[in-house]
């Protein structure tokens, strides 16, 4: 009655470990994101599955929850396994994961590979202190208004991103967090064509505008220390810059709040006090 959380490859077979390789073969049931590259991986590290195997993403993961939990009560060993790096890290498994935990179902993990700590690591940036924000939305607006709330993160964060969608996310990345903040693209981490690229956000939005191929994993440097004067002039021009970026006036106050470690209220009164003057 355990439920293993596997880490798979997020490039070469290669990095698999031999508990993985024994997990495999050991399993009585086997959940895996996509059963044809399941059955790729196997073939890669020699392994012979003898275990069940139940197909487990993102279109299907509610329904299935509850069989994987079946088996689980039963009694069984489940291994999950998703395309690459680790399961629930913006892949299936969360679901299941959550279920498990609330009954008292045991969980455990194989450690294994993880595009999100690879690119931070080569990247170069600020690792002491980080946040992952997976994907952005894919609507232009929603995306703008989401980078929006997070312009004043100190942390250095890290990004996936579809690759027919980078250049856009760069253009409003460098648009809203500033052109002159710094990124990396990591592209095809571990593989054959695997291109670490670096530069400002500005850079590196026109270096994609062309279009990229492969998966793509993005981090960007946290947000500098305020050196502005906190005048009331200024906390209302940062507060006109995040609602020309798309977030509402309620959100753009509280993201230059924070960013500026001052209280709401008074980037409030500030907009408050602007407005006759800007009528």
């Amino acid at each position: 009655m355990t439920l293993v959380l596997a880490g798979a490859p997020i490039g070469q077979a290669g990095d698999a470990s031999p508990r993985l390789r024994d997990e495999l073969a050991a399993a009585e049931l086997v959940a895996a994101e996509d059963t044809r590259r399941l059955q790729r991986l196997c073939r890669d590290l020699e392994v012979r599955l003898t275990g069940r195997v139940l197909s487990y993403f993102e279109g299907n993961e509610a329904q299935r929850t509850p069989e994987l939990l079946d088996a689980l009560r039963a009694g069984q060993r489940v291994l999950l396994v998703t395309d690459a790096g680790m399961p629930s890290v913006s892949d299936p498994g969360y679901r299941l994961v959550a279920a498990a935990a609330e009954e008292g179902l045991l969980v455990t993990c194989v450690p294994g590979p993880s595009a999100v700590t690879t690119a931070l690591a080569v990247s170069g940036l600020p690792s002491d202190r980080f946040c992952f924000e997976g994907f952005l939305p894919r609507k232009a607006g929603e995306r703008r208004a989401r980078l929006g709330l997070l312009a004043a993160e100190r942390r250095t964060a890290v990004y996936f991103e579809a690759p027919h969608r980078l250049g856009e996310a760069l253009v409003d990345m460098a648009a809203v967090l500033g052109e002159d903040r710094r990124a990396v693209v990591c592209r095809e981490l571990t593989k054959t064509h695997e291109e670490v690229r670096r530069g400002t956000l500005a850079e590196l939005a026109a270096w994609a505008a062309d279009g990229v191929r492969g998966e793509v994993t993005v981090v960007v440097a946290g947000a500098p220390e305020p050196t502005v004067e906190l005048t009331g002039d200024e906390l209302v021009r940062q507060v006109g810059v995040r609602e020309s970026a798309g977030l509402s006036r309620k959100e753009a106050i509280a993201a230059v709040a924070q960013e500026n470690g001052v209280p709401r209220r008074d980037v409030f009164d500030a907009v408050v006090a602007a407005k006759p003057r800007q009528q």
